[in-house]
């Protein structure tokens, strides 16, 4: 019986010392921080304690690196005001930041990341500020792609601009982005960086559903069901040497592999560019301008070499051939086809050339290649047939046969009625008959080979025999 009273009592004790340390490192403050930081934290443990201890849980906190390195500023600044004494800004920008990460800086401002911000004028900025209302634009499209942060006479961030992390923000001090927006004030986790979710703020949805096409994919279902074998606190965090469960998003865009330093620049890796009307090659557009730039062989080779942490050379190489063939069929059936034949209606004044969304058939270009079109070409590119086939190609063809090219012909049943613009008339009719002519699209006018109508008679025979059992 002494025995376990003299055990309990050293549990006791040791649980109290436990706890008087623990109290202990949550309260001090580091002997080698700077006066001004010190100053900062009597007063901010106090009334924000949440802000404060997520920056002792920070890498920072133990670098010694506090609130007055990061936030103060030169009395010029634009942004800069007073504040118990001291001259501070609000924003911490990524120029601010790469006093310390002067290479993760100049990766990020080189990168599609940093002008997300250029939103504005996009048609995706018109549906938000015009046709939808300014403060849909500043709640919604504003938070993923940065605003332009507007500055008070006293330096303090206008409410019409501020608060914002959009990836893409424009900064008083004329630097692009946020790093705050993968990071998160003020822990600044990497772990925090490197899961799906951190993506899934922006990257989601009926236009850019990259986080469920990813919980759609074998690495999405690895992932959440081997999380606990991530090791996303790891410093190194290499695919195949500190985890191998699953990539996720930062895995294949930004992540260190054996052979590929980590970067920022998440569009390094990239070779097609899903994002338009017509997809081209990402290099295509710079090179056009006569810009030197990382070509898309390149991007396409590091991407592989990410792949090959857990796949053969045959299997990437496979891969790309399906995928480059998704992204060729989109082009070359849907792509191509509607664009010619949309600016050609739109720019011969068949329907108002001034004013968008205004006509029908804007909107059904906006969502064939918006949104059913990078739907398609997205989840080919991460492995989400669903969102290939129902969500993607199902949608377009639908969309295309049965309103898009229908809607076209009204258009011109009525400028011909009308006496619009003959020559534009006939012009866009030339245009629909050479999409017909296309092998694509000869399925529609029943305009196919015998041996063709006799190879679907034949298939569609052998798939009620093997479901009529």
């Amino acid at each position: 019986m002494k025995g376990f009273k003299i055990f309990f009592i050293v549990v006791a004790v040791l649980l109290l010392a436990a706890m008087v340390i623990a109290k202990q490192e949550y309260r001090s403050i580091p002997s080698t921080l700077t006066e001004e930081s010190k100053a900062c934290l009597e007063c901010h443990e106090t009334e924000i304690p949440a802000m404060v201890k997520e920056w002792r849980y920070s890498r920072h906190y133990g670098a010694n690196v506090g609130c007055y390195e990061c936030h103060a500023a030169d009395p010029k600044d634009v942004d800069a005001f007073e504040h118990n004494g001291f001259n501070i800004a609000t924003i911490v920008s990524p120029k601010d930041c790469s006093k310390c990460h002067q290479t993760e800086y100049q990766e990020f401002q080189d990168s599609h990341h940093a002008d997300a911000g250029n939103i504005l004028g996009s048609l995706d900025n018109v549906l938000g500020e015009v046709v939808e209302g300014p403060m849909a634009a500043v709640n919604g499209c504003k938070q993923c792609h940065g605003s332009i942060v507007e500055v008070n006479d006293d330096g303090t961030l206008t409410p019409e601009t501020w608060p914002n992390t959009g990836i893409g923000r424009i900064n008083p001090d004329g630097s692009k982005g946020a790093c705050s927006a993968c990071h998160s004030r003020h822990s600044f986790e990497a772990a925090l960086a490197r899961q799906p979710e951190n993506c899934g703020k922006c990257h989601l949805g009926p236009d850019h559903p990259q986080k469920e096409i990813y919980e759609e994919s074998k690495h999405g279902i690895a992932y959440y069901a081997n999380i606990d074998r991530m090791n996303l606190n790891s410093s190194s965090w290499v695919v195949g040497v500190d985890y191998s469960a699953a990539p996720t998003c930062a895995t294949c865009h930004m992540s260190a592999t054996r052979d590929l330093p980590l970067t920022h620049d998440v569009g390094s890796r990239i070779s097609w560019t899903l994002r338009p009307p017509v997809s081209q090659k990402i290099d295509a557009a710079a090179k056009a301008k006569g810009k030197v730039v990382k070509s898309w062989e390149d991007r396409r080779d590091d991407m592989k070499n990410v792949c090959s942490a857990c796949h053969t050379s045959n299997y990437v190489d496979n891969f790309y051939v399906q995928f480059d063939g998704a992204i060729d069929l989109y082009n070359n059936k849907f792509g191509k086809p509607a664009t010619a034949i949309y600016k050609k209606v739109r720019g011969s004044g068949l329907i108002t050339n001034d004013t968008n969304f205004d006509d029908e058939l804007e909107w059904t270009y906006f969502y064939l290649w918006h949104h059913e079109g990078r739907r398609a070409r997205m989840g080919a590119a991460m492995f989400a047939p669903d969102y290939t086939q129902w969500h993607g190609f199902y949608e377009i063809a639908e969309r295309f046969y049965m309103e898009f090219i229908p809607q076209v012909n009204e258009i011109l049943e009525h400028a011909k009625a009308e006496g619009i613009n003959p020559t534009a008339v006939a012009e866009v009719e030339a245009l629909i008959k050479k999409t017909f002519e296309m092998d694509e699209h000869k399925w529609f006018t029943g305009d196919v080979s015998a041996e063709d109508k006799a190879a679907r008679k034949k298939a569609r025979e052998e798939f009620k025999k093997r479901y009529a059992k």
